[in-house]
């Protein structure tokens, strides 16, 4: 999933630094999902809120956040549209934004006016003139955000509360997926090690990336 407006997550956790992992974690598996339908969110994400018009709310750290995206399915391409406490989502307002022409984003206001655009053109179809716009004004908005606003990744513990979080877990729901029961808390706590096993584990019912799990904390 190509994910457009990276840089409103960081903006948004260099002001809420509890925030950050969390959002690390929703960025890193939603990099990696392959969405065609908003069940196949649901599976993921039992707790997110499936809106009109390709709209989807996730609640980041309980639900202390809420993040709302759009989504093209087609195109797999999804756009942060905001992110904030329950108050200040309580006072969105979408706008229409001006047509712009296709151009390479060198500076921070081409990078302005490329998202107003990709605002006005986002629900486009494909093999049509806005659905090809669509798609090329999403690799250049992608390549200059990886750039300029790079998400590294999350700490592996933190993920893993991220996920438990999400699917509504229980500690004794981790111990069924690990297997060590008297571990868990030990694991949650960073006073043990993530093993191999453990790892292959996480990622196949917790859908965590491994680049995530292995790295050291």
């Amino acid at each position: 999933m190509r994910i457009i407006a990276k840089s409103t997550l960081r903006e948004f956790w260099l002001k809420h630094a509890d925030s950050e992992q969390a959002l690390k974690s929703w960025y890193q598996e939603t990099d990696k999902s392959i969405w065609q339908h908003p069940n196949d969110i649901k599976a993921e994400y039992p707790s997110a809120s499936i809106l009109p018009n390709s709209r989807v709310v996730f609640n980041i750290k309980g639900n202390t956040y809420r993040l709302i995206v759009k989504i093209n399915y087609a195109y797999q391409m999804l756009w942060i549209r905001f992110i904030g406490t329950h108050a200040e989502y309580g006072k969105i307002d979408s706008t229409k934004i001006q047509e712009m022409n296709i151009k390479p984003i060198k500076t921070e206001q081409d990078y302005q006016d490329a998202l107003k655009r990709l605002e006005f053109i986002f629900d486009a179809v494909p093999n049509t003139k806005e659905g090809d716009e669509l798609e090329i004004l999403g690799v250049l908005i992608d390549s200059y955000e990886k750039i300029y606003f790079p998400i590294d990744l999350p700490d592996p513990i933190e993920a893993i509360k991220f996920r438990m979080n999400q699917l509504n877990y229980s500690n004794h729901d981790l111990a069924q997926i690990i297997g060590l029961k008297s571990r868990v808390s030990e694991i949650l706590n960073k006073k043990r090690k993530l093993s191999i096993n453990m790892i292959r584990k996480l990622h196949d019912a917790l859908r965590i990336p491994t680049d995530v799990l292995v790295q050291e904390y």
